[in-house]
């Protein structure tokens, strides 16, 4: 079948050239592709399906703690973004600049939205005059664009969708609470639902979000060993409130300052799906995200009843809540068995005229190719369960290989000498000074802080790089 044969070897093998091999999947899974406007993506339907599935999951989530939807605008006045100093220094860089409104220059700028504190901040000033006005537990599903050089599919482009969490609260303590509490959310739906296993933890000063106290992440490891942040949650304190005077009065009728938090996960989550999931065959995607869970592929359809019996299971697994497709197009069974494997398809259910005979289908997982008869009689209930066991064999592969791939490291040489292998994560002690977090980078040629993980150890007393008194131990690694 000379079709199916260039079918799988349009991917580059993930371990000769894992960037190739990450650009060949997107492209052969149809997922995104490149528009006209440099930087920036088309999201095709496999892809936004996967965004979809990933949006509608989170948000259920969200809206058990109390989280609200909102809109705000795409456009935020110059004057309000410099508002908030050390956040405008941090997006200086990558915003983008809207100057004329039609044939007319305009009198004050306006930025494109490379994320929406200060719009909140605004409104929120506004509106939030007394206790009983809050909190706000507000998030919007949107797109923001900041001017990125370097772009790769999902993982960095210039404009992305995410959602952006911003709450305001009466004190710090409730604050800190829905900061822990979004970042446990995250977790919960990273690890349960992508089947990604993750390191939470702290970012280091240095590396916190521009205009925040505390910036919380969940960092993933990808097949390369390289880390990806893959969600973040901000304790901003009374800063942004104070600076655009949110004031509010208590019971007894005192002025007080209010409390900010912001969290916030893209779809670059996307991009971890496939580098910490995929094979040489294409994508591998969780069950509980897949937008098709199941495909029917019958076997030698030409023959008499046999698409009518694939019609019939299409029927009752779609009644039953399965996501299930039929694929009885005129193409070769080999090259759907191709097509279903690049597109991560949890699972596809061959039938065939023998196959009805015994009254039995297969069913081949996509995770480990099993190839398991079930009977047809009982095929909600067996593909319920093969469904399940997928969805827990990827999270423990992908477990054992980030436990597999984190070492401890004593010693800048030892460090360094582990760095050279790139596939790993290496545990060391810090002293918390920027000099050292930056030595550390430039002598691991690029290996920086991912986080101070809340279950640090002690593996030493001092710092791997300077000697001093070592303040934390520190996850660090090369990163996307």
């Amino acid at each position: 079948m000379p079709k199916d044969k260039k079918f799988v070897e349009s991917i580059t093998s993930r371990d000769q050239d894992f960037a190739q091999w990450y650009t060949d999947v997107v492209r052969e899974a149809k997922l995104c592709d490149y528009s006209s406007v440099k930087g920036c993506l088309n999201y095709l339907p496999n892809g936004y399906a996967i965004w979809e599935n990933i949006q509608a999951n989170l948000d259920r989530r969200f809206k058990e703690t109390g989280v609200e939807n909102v809109y705000l605008p795409v456009l935020i006045p110059e004057s309000l973004l410099q508002k908030e100093s050390e956040h405008i220094q941090g997006f200086a860089p990558e915003v983008a600049w809207v100057t004329h409104g039609g044939l007319e220059k305009l009198e004050e700028r306006f930025c494109i939205r490379p994320t929406s504190e200060t719009l909140f901040c605004d409104h929120w000033q506004k509106t939030v005059k007394s206790y009983r006005d809050l909190p706000k537990i507000w998030n919007q599903w949107n797109s923001v664009l900041r001017w990125e050089k370097t772009t790769r599919p999902f993982l960095r482009s210039r404009e992305f969708l995410w959602q952006e969490g911003h709450t305001l609260h009466a004190t710090a303590e409730e604050a800190k609470k829905r900061t822990q509490l979004m970042l446990d959310i995250y977790y919960d739906f990273v690890t349960k639902d992508l089947a990604i296993p993750l390191i939470k933890g702290q970012k280091t000063e240095s590396e916190k979000f521009a205009g925040a106290e505390a910036t919380y992440t969940i960092e993933a490891m990808m097949h390369d060993g390289k880390a990806l942040q893959s969600g973040t949650s901000h304790y901003f304190g009374s800063g942004f409130p104070d600076a655009f005077n949110i004031k509010y009065l208590d019971k007894n009728n005192k002025l007080h300052s209010a409390y900010e938090t912001s969290w916030g996960l893209s779809t670059r989550i996307i991009g971890a799906i496939i580098m910490v999931h995929g094979d040489d065959s294409g994508l591998v995607l969780p069950p509980k995200i897949a937008p098709t869970q199941a495909t029917i592929i019958p076997i030698a359809q030409h023959k008499e009843g046999v698409v009518e019996k694939a019609q019939e299971l299409l029927k009752r697994l779609k009644i039953d809540g399965i996501r299930v497709k039929l694929d009885d197009s005129d193409k070769t069974p080999g090259y759907k068995f191709a097509e279903q494997e690049m597109l991560g398809i949890p699972i596809r259910i061959e039938i065939g005229p023998k196959d009805i005979e015994k009254n039995e289908v297969i069913i081949v997982r996509r995770d480990n190719g099993e190839k398991i008869t079930v009977n047809i009689d009982n095929i909600e209930t067996e593909v319920h369960n093969i469904l399940e066991n997928i969805q827990l064999n990827m999270y423990n592969k992908a477990e054992k290989f980030l436990n597999s791939h984190i070492q401890k490291a004593t010693t800048m040489e030892d460090m360094i000498n582990k760095f050279k292998q790139e596939r790993y994560f290496i545990k060391a002690m810090w002293c918390g000074s920027k000099e050292c977090e930056n030595q550390i980078k430039a002598d691991t040629g690029g290996a920086g802080s991912r986080c101070i993980p809340f279950d640090e150890e002690k593996i030493s007393d001092k710092c791997i790089c300077c000697g001093k008194k070592a303040e934390h131990m520190v996850i660090w690694g090369k990163s996307y």
